[in-house]
């Protein structure tokens, strides 16, 4: 289905889902390795069949990912494969960075993703050795001269969120989004005031580990011994461990419910939960290490929960 909301208040308009590309950077850590032949056959999948955009950063193996993205677009162009120019969010890393090296690695990101504009260029943490008053006037001049048109955040609160909105309207300028984690086992956006913000202020939500990184998936409920063959770091970001899918185990039973009537997956359910709940505020960038999983996450934005079932996980998510 080829489904398209605004984000923000831009004039950008992107699929529900975008593809998720932590997992690219990664070389024997949080995941398997993803090889070149996969990242294109992801990409080429994704971007063909109802999804327009991707999401990166810097930090996702120091420009491993980027570089596999721009490896992987060019070929598709030089295939004539797409129909469309996909958009790109990247992000730059502010931990102990000072807020000119937004301009002085520009370019960088620019060649790791073989691309002259960035569509959506994000701060990734709130956490830069320079103000967030410095940050903004960097992003700024980016969009000024026409390298970056939409500025976003990540993991910032909702005070952060007015805060950055009131610098980069000094500048004629809005902000698009705020990428924070949530889903269905993390619903703290809906408590801490970051959704509510959002909506009062016409700034999109994107969300990152959408699924759990597995656990909303329900396999490690069907195989508990699973969880011995996953990373430590994988595990402290998921928190998956066995206590922890007994837990869940009334919400993965509640998922499988769901799948049975509307014919999906609990990974669907969760994602189509996710994107529909609250409207057209929330975006999902789900990642995928396999074909099959990027093929699963595409049908994810092909039908639509119905109030009763939304209102059904959200009860029982609750209760988690």
């Amino acid at each position: 289905m080829n489904i398209k909301r605004r984000l923000g208040q831009s004039d950008i308009m992107l699929s529900p889902l975008g593809i998720g590309t932590w997992q690219f950077g990664n070389k024997g850590g949080t995941w398997n390795t993803v090889t070149d032949k996969t990242v294109y056959e992801i990409l080429q999948y994704s971007l063909t069949n109802g999804m327009n955009w991707i999401d990166t950063a810097e930090i996702y193996g120091n420009g491993i990912s980027e570089t596999l993205i721009g490896q992987a677009l060019k070929q598709l162009e030089t295939e004539k494969v797409l129909t469309d120019i996909p958009y790109i969010a990247d992000k730059w890393f502010p931990l102990l960075r000072t807020a000119d090296t937004i301009t002085k690695t520009i370019n960088q990101r620019l060649n790791c993703l073989q691309k002259p504009v960035i569509d959506l260029y994000q701060i990734h943490q709130p956490t830069s050795l320079s103000t967030l008053k410095e940050q903004i006037r960097y992003m700024a001049e980016l969009a000024d001269r026409g390298i970056i048109k939409n500025v976003g955040i990540s993991n910032f609160t909702a005070k952060g969120m007015r805060k950055a909105d009131k610098l980069l309207r000094e500048y004629g300028l809005r902000l698009a989004s705020n990428q924070v984690k949530y889903n269905l086992l993390h619903r703290k956006p809906e408590k801490n005031g970051v959704i509510e913000t959002a909506k009062e202020l016409g700034i999109s939500i994107i969300a990152y580990s959408p699924l759990q990184q597995g656990m909303l998936t329900g396999r490690f409920h069907t195989d508990p011994a699973a969880t011995d063959n996953i990373s430590l770091l994988r595990r402290f970001h998921s928190g998956i461990s066995r206590k922890n899918i007994e837990r869940t185990r009334p919400l993965i039973d509640t998922l499988n419910k769901l799948g049975e009537k509307y014919q999906k997956t609990p990974a669907q359910i969760s994602l189509n939960w996710l994107i529909y709940s609250q409207g057209e505020l929330v975006f999902a960038i789900p990642g995928a290490t396999k074909l099959e999983q990027a093929q699963s996450n595409i049908k994810a934005q092909s039908f639509r929960l119905s109030q009763e079932d939304v209102e059904l996980l959200n009860k029982v998510s609750e209760n988690i």
